[in-house]
């Protein structure tokens, strides 16, 4: 793969980079539009698959905030059209690493000594690129070692990325008035908390200690003396990505393992340590040859605060989704309800959040769930395709919800998905051992 031998690190170069995007976006759909004059009935899929390539090159090149964002969007896998889905994922484990001299120049400045000073060998080629940094394999005292270096400017073009994104973001979702700037805040400090390599330390032992009576599942050692604030090293764990397991597995049985360990892991955190691996895609996490599910980033936690907790999982019962006065007092309490609401919006989201939590808390309401079931698949992509071609919700104040849903959300849709990937079926309490 080619290497990358510098990054925009200013404001005006980032900004630049993302002008010239621009430019060729628009020249897609002039070039869209001159088809469709000749040929009427002509479909998007040319233009959604030009445009994904083009700004997934712009991104690819910039890194950091505004890659990461495309790889958040690529999980929203009934949000965007397959082709970005498609070409944004790529930015999960698979984008240009930086070159041998700038990665010892990187490293120098964040470590005041270059990587053969510290390690038996280093590797310069990376073997795992992505959104905020690269991974390259090191060797010392006889360890086999994965070292996390952080790409050069991320942390200090975070707010500026963000910056430039959001317009796009609330045309995307249809974010009306002040209330929209509560999301932003939380994504901004949740990828500031992301380019903190030594809060990702601390967060990876805390988590991996709590969880390690969890079986199936194992963890990296993480080493302070060999870490900063912008790189960590910790144990080269093998195994293949999630992604590549679940394409080649045709054991039922190991599927259910791995699904069962990758399930207890999530509930254990998010109902016992209220605070949760928030980045669930499958370039965080390998399966060995024993079929044990490794988990090996931690730089993205949500944790989760009770006043959050509690409603969002007093609807995850039925009872409670089908009980209207209950519904709409916890509605108001995750704000999703507004009392500026005109009776239309209340009315329209009311019943879009009862159809929504209807479907997607199918597996909290059973003993065992088969994460295969076409049904269930078939219904939230069908519930998406509805609500995306109404014309109604375009009229609406798409500020809905606490900004605790932003991470929450994408962490039980990224945890389906795995779990779909697998094609699982799980034991749902099954956690409830292991306190």
């Amino acid at each position: 793969m080619k290497t990358i031998d510098k990054i925009p690190i200013t404001k005006i170069g980032r900004t630049a980079e993302l002008v010239k995007t621009g430019v060729k976006v628009g020249g897609n759909y002039l070039k869209y539009y001159s088809k469709k004059a000749v040929n009427p009935g002509l479909t998007k899929d040319e233009l959604n698959e030009d445009n994904a390539a083009d700004i997934y090159d712009g991104l690819k090149n910039l890194k950091g905030s505004a890659l990461k964002v495309a790889q958040m969007l690529s999980m929203e896998k009934n949000i965007l059209p397959n082709a970005y889905v498609e070409k944004f994922s790529l930015s999960q484990f698979s984008v240009p690493p930086l070159s041998a001299p700038l990665v010892r120049k990187t490293f120098k400045k964040y470590h005041g000594k270059y990587p053969e000073d510290l390690y038996d060998t280093f590797a310069t080629q990376s073997v795992n690129a992505a959104s905020i940094g690269q991974v390259h394999k090191a060797y010392k005292d006889g360890k086999k070692l994965a070292v996390k270096i952080q790409y050069p400017g991320v942390a200090n073009s975070i707010s500026s990325d963000l910056a430039m994104v959001k317009p796009i973001a609330i045309r995307m979702f249809n974010l009306k008035g002040k209330d929209s700037e509560k999301y932003f805040k939380e994504l901004e400090g949740k990828l500031l908390e992301e380019t903190d390599y030594i809060l990702e330390v601390k967060q990876s032992k805390e988590i991996t200690s709590s969880c390690s009576k969890i079986p199936n599942l194992r963890f990296p050692k993480y080493y302070e003396s060999l870490s900063s604030k912008r790189i960590i090293t910790m144990d080269w764990m093998d195994g293949l990505h999630l992604s590549e397991f679940a394409k080649e597995n045709t054991d039922q049985e190991k599927a259910d393992i791995v699904g069962q360990a990758l399930w207890d892991f999530y509930m254990y955190q998010m109902h016992i340590l209220k605070a949760v691996h928030a980045d669930p895609h499958p370039g965080n996490f390998l399966v060995d040859a024993d079929n044990n599910l490794i988990a090996i980033d931690f730089g993205c936690v949500k944790k989760v605060p009770i006043e959050f907790y509690t409603p969002y999982f007093e609807l995850a019962d039925k009872k409670n989704i089908d009980d209207p006065e209950f519904f709409t007092q916890k509605m108001f309490e995750l704000e999703i309800l507004r009392d500026d609401d005109s009776p239309e919006e209340l009315k329209f989201f009311s019943e879009l959040f009862h159809e929504m939590l209807s479907l997607f808390t199918k597996p909290f309401n059973a003993e065992e769930f088969n994460f295969a079931d076409e049904e269930f698949w078939g219904g939230i992509t069908d519930l998406s395709e509805k609500y995306s071609k109404d014309t109604e919700i375009r009229k609406m104040n798409g500020n809905r919800g606490s900004k605790h849903f932003l991470y929450i959300n994408r962490t039980f849709f990224g945890l389906y998905n795995l779990l779909h990937d697998l094609k699982a079926t799980i034991r749902v309490r099954n956690f409830e051992k292991y306190l």
